[in-house]
């Protein structure tokens, strides 16, 4: 750089009468010449844009940024053994400083070491199995997992707590409630919307919760923990077959849907919220059923969908098909010889809602029930993320169509609700999501 500046030196932008201190570090690898890009004290990144009137001053000698994490606190002898199981995601991301992008990096060990309170809960054990951002993961990593999970269960672990990217932990979380048959104790995933390194990080907070739970929870069950409001107060678990990711960025982005969750940590205790779970045993003997079939597509049907999308995957040997159909269960009529032909051809065809509550009847109009006579298979109120885990799991489990059917209909960690949950409105929700709304009843 002309001002003699190198990466990892502190330096003065003035700008537009403007001026901004912070320690200047790579842009993204997809950035242009004409910005730079400073880490200020907030711990935020700004971007600014170089003009001919833009003055930069080092003011402090280089220091390449760089995490070390704090020693392990000692741990506690008479506390419940918690292995926590890194695969990675925003909860074991930082700021990777060649690129200014976030990266995994940081192992469940330096999580533990960051978060000293942990050793108040738990004796901790931390092992990395993964290190990648959740998109990234696949169904054979799910039976790695699932598999790991067996074998600190067979050791004596009394809780597990996987650490997980957010945008598919729905999916993995879905995987393993059908994989760890049998649970004696607590599995529970955890992640973070905002990385450790940011001030507005939830990740510590998330991470206690998910622990406590796995200490010290009556359940034996697989749930995701995550905040329940957008404030610190409390983290939810949710059911692992129930959750969904309703939101892009807000600390409280998971919903169960279609249920309640199962629990919540407040206080530092485990308050449970459902009447009805599976409780810890560790006399119970884990059974491992983690074969997952990957050629499942899971088709979100939409207006003027062609055809051509079903006879395709057909083509190319898939072995089941999740329709994500319209309100009680729908796709157009024009879909529904390829759907017949999918079905002749030996695929399991199943079919959930778009919507996020409620469930499919394709008992109502003519193009459901045409469908239900083809075959097609209505799942009820699961989600259809959950449906299309399940599918993979149920071919994985059995080659034998209808088995597999049975199994998938069959309601095997809860995936199935027995009726409609109506969804919760707190005042919170109703800040946030009605404000400016005004109903008048009277004219309803």
């Amino acid at each position: 750089m002309e001002s003699g500046t190198e990466i990892g030196d502190l330096i003065r932008v003035a700008k537009d009468r403007l001026t901004y201190e912070g320690i200047l570090i790579p842009r993204s690898e997809y950035g242009d010449d004409k910005h730079i890009v400073i880490k200020i004290k907030s711990g935020y990144n700004i971007g600014i844009e170089i003009t001919p009137t833009t003055r930069i001053e080092r003011i402090g000698a280089k220091t390449k940024p760089a995490f070390v994490p704090p020693p392990s606190p000692s741990q506690k002898p008479g506390l419940p053994e918690v292995i926590i199981v890194s695969t990675g995601g925003t909860i074991a991301s930082r700021v990777d400083y060649r690129t200014g992008a976030v990266r995994p990096a940081i192992s469940a060990s330096d999580l533990y070491s960051i978060v000293p309170e942990l050793s108040d809960i738990a004796l901790i054990d931390t092992v990395i199995l993964f290190s990648l951002f959740s998109e990234d993961l696949t169904p054979r990593h799910w039976s790695e997992l699932a598999g790991a999970i067996g074998r600190y269960v067979a050791g004596g672990a009394e809780g597990i707590v996987v650490t997980h990217g957010t945008d598919t932990m729905g999916y993995t979380a879905a995987a393993l409630s059908f994989a760890l048959q049998n649970l004696p104790i607590p599995v529970v995933f955890v992640g973070a919307q905002r990385s450790e390194d940011r001030p507005s990080s939830d990740a510590a907070s998330n991470l206690v919760g998910a622990v406590k739970a796995a200490a010290s929870a009556p359940f034996a069950e697989v749930v995701v923990a995550m905040h329940e409001t957008i404030s610190d107060e409390a983290i939810v678990l949710h059911k692992g077959t129930k959750v969904r990711k309703c939101h892009t960025s807000r600390r409280d982005a998971f919903k169960t849907v279609n249920a309640s969750p199962v629990a919540k940590v407040l206080n530092g205790e485990v308050i449970m919220l459902a009447s009805k779970f599976h409780p810890r045993d560790l006399r119970r003997k884990l059974v491992l059923k983690h074969d997952f079939e990957e050629k499942v597509a899971l088709i979100k049907f939409y207006p003027g969908m062609s055809p051509e999308i079903i006879k395709s995957l057909v083509e190319a040997g898939y072995k089941g098909l999740i329709l994500e159909g319209t309100g009680l269960g729908h796709v157009r009529r024009e879909c529904l010889p390829a759907v017949k032909n999918a079905i002749d051809k030996g695929l399991i065809v199943a079919m959930t809602s778009q919507c996020i509550w409620g469930r499919v009847n394709m008992n109502v109009y003519a193009n459901g029930r045409d469908l239900i006579a083809m075959g097609v298979v209505p799942l009820q109120d699961m989600l259809a993320e959950t449906a299309l885990v399940k599918l993979m799991w149920a071919l994985g489990q059995t080659k034998d169509k209808d088995e597999a059917v049975s199994l998938l209909e069959t309601n095997v960690a809860g995936e199935i609700s027995p009726r409609t949950v109506e969804p919760v409105q707190t005042p919170e929700t109703v800040a946030t999501e009605g404000r400016g709304i005004s109903v008048d009843e009277s004219r309803l």
